[in-house]
């Protein structure tokens, strides 16, 4: 029998060039270049990290085209774009108009967004000594966000390939209360989502699936009359809510390594309460590591001070990262009525030490994980 679990899997499209990065890095700059430089920071660490495949430039449709085959042939059902559109437009949207909609392949794997709304800090890398900037604010105005999911409705919902949950096309928010601030409080928020859905239908696509990324649901001082996150999301008529990263819920206290087996243990018993804690459908991550040191000034010393200076994970071997998949496997199991879905962290977060794409130390070992579990599609 078919397994009904569908395996979606974040993907960070930051290894291309992009016009913003030119501005802000120079002409070709993509977050390759940062992992080329990474450096052991403490005596045992794992860097430099090598991709297999090389520093690939992810807009090539051939280049994706190996990666759509590589996720489709271990399980994989859908890659969740991590997808930027600021006041003045869109960012990093290259690997997905120009890589994966082009690849001759893209029939084989399912695609879908998540507004990564929040600010685009000037980080890459990170001097310890300096207060970064704000270099885009993740707050949008109704009219950005009109022209944001216009550009939806028109380049991406009517694929083929677009992801649908419970028929429904899936559209997760990062930073939903990010959100609510642009717009101007939770009344308008709601209008303008719900403006969203009719322009959806009239554009003949069905209805949306509108998805929160539960570490961004929180409570705006001055909104009294909202008084838990059950309440709002049910106020914005949310269909279900997920977890980008176990950090968002579960810290990591030895530095400079935690052990992934603490983490995955207790990264899973937080999310068996999430998934009683929230009426809407709630649908666990699993995190293969945790590395931020590549974003760092290599010649900075390292230090517990804070992201990116902070903690990595230990021991997060393929065999353990398949026995925390099989474990949330049970999880998503015992919830009959939802959805069967798992999202993962990550295809290809590099510089923050969580992917799956093969390197030179474990090639597909992540990957087969996964498909052990799981199984192909």
């Amino acid at each position: 029998m078919k397994d009904r679990t569908e395996v979606a899997v974040y993907y960070y499209p930051n290894y291309h060039p992009d016009a913003r990065n030119d501005r802000w890095h120079g002409k070709g700059w993509t977050e390759w270049e940062l992992m080329k430089r990474a450096e052991p920071r403490f005596e045992g660490h794992n860097q430099p990290k090598l991709p297999l495949w090389g520093y690939e430039d992810e807009s090539n449709p051939e280049v994706m085209a190996r990666k759509i085959d590589a996720a489709a042939d271990h399980g994989v059902s859908a890659f969740i774009f991590d997808w930027y559109w600021y006041e003045d437009g869109p960012f990093l949207q290259r690997g997905l108009e120009e890589g994966f909609l082009q690849a001759e392949n893209a029939d084989r794997l399912k695609f879908s967004l998540m507004w990564a709304n929040h600010d685009w800090i000037d980080i890459h890398p990170l001097a310890r000594s300096l207060q970064p900037a704000t270099l885009a604010s993740g707050t949008v105005s109704e009219k950005a966000f009109i022209e944001a999911t216009d550009h939806m409705i028109r380049r991406y919902f009517a694929h083929p390939s677009y992801w649908r949950v419970k028929d429904g096309l899936y559209f997760s928010i990062y930073e939903l209360m990010n959100l609510v601030k642009g717009f101007g409080g939770i009344e308008e928020t709601k209008r303008i989502l719900a403006d969203f859905r009719e322009r959806v239908r009239a554009a003949g696509l069905g209805e949306l699936h509108l998805n929160a990324v539960v570490w961004g649901v929180q409570i705006l001082p001055g909104e009294k009359r909202i008084e838990d996150p059950n309440e709002l999301l049910n106020e914005l008529a949310f269909d279900s809510v997920t977890s980008y990263v176990w950090l968002h819920h579960v810290g990591l206290p030895e530095f400079p390594q935690t052990d992934y087996g603490w983490w995955s243990d207790q990264a899973i018993a937080r999310m068996k309460e999430l998934a009683d804690e929230f009426r809407l459908p709630y649908f666990p991550n699993v995190t293969m590591g945790w590395d931020t040191s590549p974003r760092t000034v290599q010649s900075d010393k390292y230090e517990p001070i804070g992201y990116q200076y902070m903690a990595t994970v230990s021991e997060n071997t393929p065999a353990r990262f398949e026995e925390a998949l099989r474990r949330t496997k049970a999880l998503i199991e015992s919830k009959e009525d939802n959805p069967q879905i798992v999202t993962i962290n990550a295809w290809n977060e590099w510089t923050e030490g969580s992917y799956l794409e093969p390197d030179t130390v474990n090639g597909t070992a992540y990957l087969e994980a996964v498909k052990a579990v799981f199984g192909s599609k």
